[in-house]
Order: C-alpha cells, then sequence, then structure tokens
C-alpha cells in the first residue's frame, strides 16, 4: 500500500460531521420533551405531597390536635409550618406534629426561589375560580404560565 491510501479524505470527514450534526439535531426535540415529562413529574408528585400534607394537617385539627382560634379555618397558616410542625396538645410531652419532612419545589419556578415561595397559594375563603392567598394555605398550584404536553396549564393542576 501506498502512504497516500491510508487515513480519511477531508471530503469524508466532512461527510462524517454532517450526519453526526443531523443526527444531534434529531436528538434535541427528544431530549426537551423528556425534560419537560420529567418536571410534569415532579410537578404531580410535589403538589400531592403537599395537598396530603394540607388535609393531614385539617384532619389533626378537626380531632383537636391543634390548637385553633374561633376564626381559623383548620389549614395551615403558611407552606412552612407543614416542615417546622405544630405543638400536639393532646400529648403529654408537648410532642410536635409534622407533615412533610421537606417542602418539594415548583419544577418549573425560578431556581433562585425558595421552595415556599415557588407555589402559588389559595386560601379556604378564596373562590376556585379566582384563588387568592389569605390567612390560610387551602391549596397549592404553579405560578407557571407554560402548558403542559396534553395542552392544559399547569397552574390549573
Amino acid at each position: 500500500m501506498s502512504k497516500k491510501g491510508r487515513g480519511f479524505t477531508l471530503i469524508e470527514m466532512l461527510v462524517v460531521l454532517a450526519i453526526m450534526a443531523m443526527l444531534a439535531g434529531a436528538a434535541r426535540p427528544l431530549l426537551e420533551l423528556t425534560v419537560q415529562r420529567t418536571q410534569e413529574h415532579e410537578l404531580r408528585a410535589g403538589l400531592r405531597q403537599i395537598r396530603g400534607a394540607l388535609d393531614a394537617y385539617k384532619k389533626a385539627a378537626e380531632a383537636g390536635q391543634i390548637k385553633l382560634s374561633p376564626e381559623d379555618s383548620g389549614y395551615p397558616p403558611t407552606l412552612q409550618a407543614l416542615v417546622q410542625g405544630v405543638p400536639d396538645i393532646k400529648s403529654a410531652e408537648g410532642r410536635k406534629l409534622y407533615f412533610l419532612r421537606r417542602l418539594p419545589r415548583d419544577p418549573f419556578a425560578e431556581s433562585s426561589l425558595p421552595a415556599a415561595e415557588s407555589w402559588a397559594t389559595r386560601a379556604a375563603d378564596s373562590p376556585p375560580d379566582d384563588p387568592q392567598p389569605g390567612r390560610d394555605v387551602f391549596d397549592v398550584f404553579s405560578r407557571s404560565e407554560r402548558r403542559a404536553l396534553d395542552g392544559t396549564r399547569y397552574k390549573d393542576w
């Protein structure tokens, strides 16, 4: 073999690079779709966790384990109360009731926001068609205006 017959030509290298660029371009939308699906899964899980903790807080309040004033609704005053805990008035040792180990973040919120501020809240006396924050936390939802893969808005979940 001669020395000229070994190696790749410039044209062959350019063809290989062009093919690799087309494959990478085709894979990018699939990667973006996978990232969005993962964020949607995290959003669903976070909403379930927080809403379950809100319901558990309400049940504990109805069972008389949490001290309430007459104007309280039985829901926590803040999302942080679910993590920080509240005194169990039925406990002789002064135990606290905890409803979450940590507060999940809204995956569509800015990463610089603390977890408690990443969620929008609705008070118990707020109408469902115009949710507003208030004295307590009756429900949480995403602040994101983006649309999900099924076409619904994340803030409507």
